[in-house]
Order: C-alpha cells, then structure tokens, then sequence
C-alpha cells in the first residue's frame, strides 16, 4: 500500500480530451517529465492508485494532456476528472538544497530560535511573487529562502527563523 508520506502532490486531473481516453492535467510540478519514472499515484476514494503513463504532450506551463495505460475511452478517462495527481518522493530528482516547493507539504516548521514545531505545511500559495506555506493550524507562513536555516527531507523538517510574534498567533 502506497503511504501518503512517500508521495507528494503535482497536479490535479481535469476533463477529458478527445475520445481516445486522453485527459488534461493540471500540474505545478512537472518532475513526471524530468525523471525516467513510468507511473504517476492517482488518489481514487481516499486511496493512493498507480498509474502507467503511456504518453502525454505539453498544452502549456501548467498542463499537459496525459494518457495512461488502459484508459481508452473518453468514459474511463471521465471516471479520473478531479482526482489528485502525486509522484513518488523516492523517484523525485531534487535534493535538499533543489526540492520543490510541492514537497514540502507534509513537512513540519521548525521555529530556529525556540526549536519548537510550529506546524505542518498543508499547502503552499504560490499565486503570488510572495510564496506562503499554509500551516495546519491556519497560520501562513512567508517561503523566502533567506529565512529558510535547514532542510531536513530524512526526517520531514525544515527549520527557518520564523519572523517575530508569527509562532505566537
């Protein structure tokens, strides 16, 4: 059984394309083009699913048309629209100074001064030049890479210099 924690969020699945069983993805990650990995994890009714790529093209920056192995018609590619695409983390071609932003979720924030957990990292606003990971506690938290003191992806941490008063909300 595939584990949340060994996968990370890329994109979500949109409508079909065509009647060949083609559908559109949308994705903030494209490390599916990056690596020699051969399947992208769908989450089918709360439950991590792999699936073959047999091909896909790139529409734009943000999506590329994707066809999966077994899925040949516009009906079986329609029972896929909304589902959240993951990628493995072991097959990912960052590292610890390279990953992605899209990883980090699911990683604790440690405050750099009090060494205390702060949160979890839920998500990250990426829709404006100033980048925030959302903690699982409602805080937000500013991205800058300056503030950022440790990565560590083993143990699912990234401490940074939390700006004063943030910790206490």
């Amino acid at each position: 059984m595939i584990s949340e924690e060994s996968v990370y969020k890329i994109g979500r699945l949109g409508k079909p394309h065509g009647i060949k069983g083609e559908i559109s993805m949308q994705f903030q990650d494209d490390v599916f083009d990056r690596t020699e990995s051969e399947y992208l994890i769908l989450k089918i009714d709360g439950i991590l699913v792999p699936f073959f790529m047999e091909e896909y093209r790139f529409r734009n920056d943000e999506s590329v048309l994707m066809k999966f192995c077994d899925i040949d018609t516009q009906e079986r590619a329609a029972q896929l629209t909304g589902c959240e695409v993951f990628f493995p983390r072991h097959l990912s071609d960052s590292t610890e100074k390279g990953m992605t932003w899209a990883e980090t979720v699911g990683f604790a924030l440690k405050d750099s001064t009090s060494d205390k957990v702060i949160g979890h990292i839920i998500s990250v606003d990426d829709t404006t030049i100033n980048i925030l990971l959302e903690l699982d506690n409602g805080i937000l938290v500013p991205a800058a890479e300056e503030l950022i003191t440790a990565v560590d992806s083993e143990n699912r941490e990234i401490t940074m210099t939390v700006p004063e008063g943030l910790a206490d909300l």
